[in-house]
């Protein structure tokens, strides 16, 4: 295959610059690849990048803008046909995982993009939390069409993002992938998994961010106000308040989720374009109601 038959894929890193080991593993795991024209762009979020290999090229933002509008940077910047957001601590154990990422995506002209499998590299294990389907068994992991996707490591259809406009800049942080499969779902594309394709991602709980019950609140309020027809958003709403409710018995916890879904109430979510009732079905029979 030559230089001009190979699919090109713009890859975008994010980066506070607070992991260099890991950054530098996850680097040159991506430049090992083969099969594919790389374009790697690494954003330093509130970080100058310095000491990066050559063939990586780099954005300065002097203030943190957050993961999805610091994917959007990156994404604006790199040069491809599709783009691989991967996060700076993930790591790629083959060498033709994005070719064969691009290869998922390629077997039909509506797939708009493919999650890998994520493994945890101590425990082998897949974390629920990285596993788009409702209902997984212990050791079974099944391939296919989805309905949702894990943000920190996947390959997209430059056309299928540009088209529903990308993520959601103003998130900062949480959710941002939920809104950006409806989107997309909304207009007509497949999302893939392919846990046969393997990416090491280690585990880690996203409660350990300071912001986390703040975001994750508003930002749910954000995701039904910008994307649900009028009648969902309460039952979508009411659904995560009592889930919440359930899981978290912190006080103080509950204390700042509450005042992050009163933010969410009362300020701009962004533009709303509510899905058809047609994707609402199409959610439901692959077991997401957008509801819960």
């Amino acid at each position: 295959m030559t230089n001009q038959d190979r699919p090109s894929v713009g890859v975008v890193m994010l980066s506070m610059g607070d992991r260099p080991g890991p950054l530098a593993e996850a680097i040159r795991s991506v430049q090992a690849q083969q099969g594919v024209d790389l374009d790697i762009v690494l954003v330093g979020n509130g970080w100058e990048p310095e000491g990066l290999p050559d063939g990586v090229r780099t954005v300065y933002e002097p203030e943190n803008t957050g993961i999805p509008q610091g994917r959007n940077i990156g994404a604006a910047e790199a040069i491809g046909e599709f783009l691989f957001f991967f996060d700076d601590d993930a790591t790629i154990p083959e060498t033709d995982v994005l070719a064969r990422l691009v290869a998922t995506i390629q077997q039909a002209d509506d797939i708009a993009l493919c999650q890998p499998g994520l493994t945890d590299p101590v425990t082998g294990e897949a974390p629920r939390r990285w596993v788009p389907r409702l209902r997984v068994k212990p050791g079974e992991l099944q391939g296919g069409q989805v309905a949702t996707f894990s943000e920190g490591v996947v390959l997209i259809r430059r056309s299928a993002f540009v088209q529903v406009g990308g993520w959601p800049g103003n998130f900062f942080f949480g959710h941002e992938g939920i809104d950006l499969a409806w989107r997309l779902m909304d207009a007509g594309w497949r999302l893939w998994y392919a846990p046969e394709i393997p990416v090491n991602h280690p585990y880690t709980e996203a409660a350990r961010h300071p912001i986390y019950y703040r975001t994750n609140a508003r930002n749910r309020v954000w995701v039904a106000k910008r994307n649900l027809p009028a009648p969902l958003v309460p039952l979508y709403l009411g659904t995560w308040t009592a889930l919440t409710l359930a899981r978290v018995h912190d006080k103080e916890s509950l204390k700042v989720w509450f005042r992050g879904f009163g933010e969410g109430v009362r300020t701009d979510a962004g533009e709303r374009i509510p899905m058809r009732w047609k994707t609402v079905r199409e959610l439901t029979r692959a077991g997401r109601p957008p509801i819960i």
